[in-house]
């Protein structure tokens, strides 16, 4: 959820590339998880490979299998229970993408993105244990990136480095308390102290698939 549109574009990776994902939760746990990537910085490039018939030996998907993807799992998504409002913004002039949902607990969100993933992908490896990402006792968040996401990630073959290196990932968590203290060292405090965000660029990410990883501790109700 954090991470739909990485697998749609999983193969455009060389390309300059800008990904963020912002958590709100609140102190009941049910939020909302807002995702966006931008390629527009990459667009002619971008354009270029969507022309090829393939790329690394796989098929490359048209504008118009890629949205119907998209449209799928936000039909799937939208189905499942305690999620509302799915909403996808896709403009294949810029090749920016937005998505955002309303979920009424960690674990529905969790389960209603495995279980949309696997049915578009035919994948039944998201349905196993080891795949949530995210944990709420309703003072502590921990959070990770999906181990299917990451083998994504360490699986692709390098072919632009200085592509990687000036791409942006973010990471943002909001609540609805002040922030009592996190692990994550690249973690940054909003003068709020209601919020964390974390940076990398996309080459150390996939380097180091953990960089994102953090517990966040609030401050008791």
């Amino acid at each position: 959820m954090k991470y739909i549109l990485v697998f749609l574009l999983i193969g455009l990776l060389s390309a300059c590339i800008e990904i963020s994902d912002d958590l709100t939760l609140n102190n009941d746990g049910s939020g909302t998880l807002r995702y966006k990537i931008n390629l527009s910085a990459s667009k002619v490039k971008v354009n270029s490979i969507l022309a090829l018939d393939s790329l690394g030996g796989k098929p490359v998907p048209s504008k118009t299998q890629i949205s119907a993807k998209i449209n799928e799992f936000v039909r799937i998504l939208d189905a499942q229970v305690g999620i509302s409002n799915v909403l996808v913004e896709e403009s294949y002039t810029d090749f920016i993408f937005k998505f955002s949902c309303d979920f009424s607990s960690i674990r529905n969100l969790q389960d209603g993105i495995k279980v949309s993933i696997a049915q578009i992908t035919n994948d039944k490896v998201t349905t196993a244990a080891d795949q949530y990402w995210l944990s709420w006792d309703g003072n502590t968040l921990v959070r990770s990136i999906p181990s299917y996401v990451t083998q994504q990630i360490k699986n692709y073959k390098l072919e632009d480095a200085e592509q990687l290196k000036v791409g942006v990932y973010t990471s943002i968590a909001r609540f609805e308390r002040p922030v009592a203290s996190f692990e994550n060292k690249l973690g940054t405090l909003s003068k709020n102290q209601m919020a964390v965000m974390v940076r990398t660029n996309t080459f150390e990410l996939k380097e180091n698939q953990h960089l994102l990883d953090n517990t966040i501790v609030l401050t008791p109700r």
